[in-house]
């Protein structure tokens, strides 16, 4: 069979400290409200208890929507573009068939890094107010910006790190993983009963309180402590300006 295009590039992020690693990437599986202090800064409500989170939110970005150079175009259509930082988990084994145990979730990671679920907060706000879907809030080009991928066996247990975000050298965003309301084997148990998880994927599992704006110009360090660091800074311009 002849393609009758030419085939897109398969997005790939950069793996360890080298330059010859990548991980090909499949499908971007996003997490909402999963730091009860973030849910609350939103206005929705959070658990008290394990027993009283309900279920998660679940929504997707496509995978081009990448960026692993740190260099964020302002995106059109918006005036309140904002930040994000989450844990990124990336998946190196297909899960078996059916609901997976969280109890063998762990053995689907591949490794961590630290991202960005940059989100077009006015457009997500309206589409909420309509009872819409969030798409244009959130699936637009190069709205999730990564660093790159750290094998889960060099970064010790990952409940025990926090994750910070500093913009133009102020902390906005810092919140310690042991306050996820699902963790990562919960979440990838979730997802199983929607999804069929395979190598490739990638999940962002939901950012801490402090989720603000970003401006053309502005710089961002964001860091999963001890594990990986993540440089980048906004432009103007739009897409079409990278």
């Amino acid at each position: 069979m002849t393609d009758v295009i030419a085939a897109p590039p398969q997005p790939r992020i950069p793996v360890g400290s080298g330059d010859d690693a990548s991980f090909p990437v499949r499908r971007i599986h996003c997490v909402g409200r999963n730091f009860a202090d973030h849910a609350r800064e939103m206005g929705a409500s959070a658990p008290d208890s394990k027993a009283a989170r309900g279920n998660p939110v679940f929504f997707c970005k496509p995978a081009d929507a990448l960026v692993i150079d740190g260099v964020v175009p302002y995106p059109r259509g918006t005036a309140e573009l904002h930040h994000e930082i989450e844990l990124v988990v990336a998946l190196g084994v297909d899960a078996p068939p059916g609901v997976l145990d969280p109890a063998d979730a762990g053995a689907l990671v591949f490794g961590y890094g630290v991202g960005l679920d940059l989100t077009r907060r006015d457009l997500q706000a309206a589409a909420k107010a309509k009872g819409l879907p969030w798409d244009t809030g959130k699936a637009f080009d190069a709205s999730a910006p990564v660093s790159r991928l750290v094998p889960a066996g060099e970064c010790g247990d990952i409940s025990t790190r926090s994750l910070t975000l500093h913009v133009n050298g102020e902390v906005r965003q810092h919140g310690k993983l042991v306050d996820l309301i699902w963790d990562v084997p919960d979440i990838l148990h979730e997802l199983s009963k929607l999804y069929a998880l395979r190598a490739g994927d990638l999940v962002f599992m939901g950012t801490p309180a402090g989720v603000g704006p970003l401006q053309p110009g502005d710089r961002f360090h964001a860091s999963l402590d001890g594990v990986v660091e993540f440089d980048g800074h906004v432009v103007d311009g739009g897409i079409d300006a990278i």
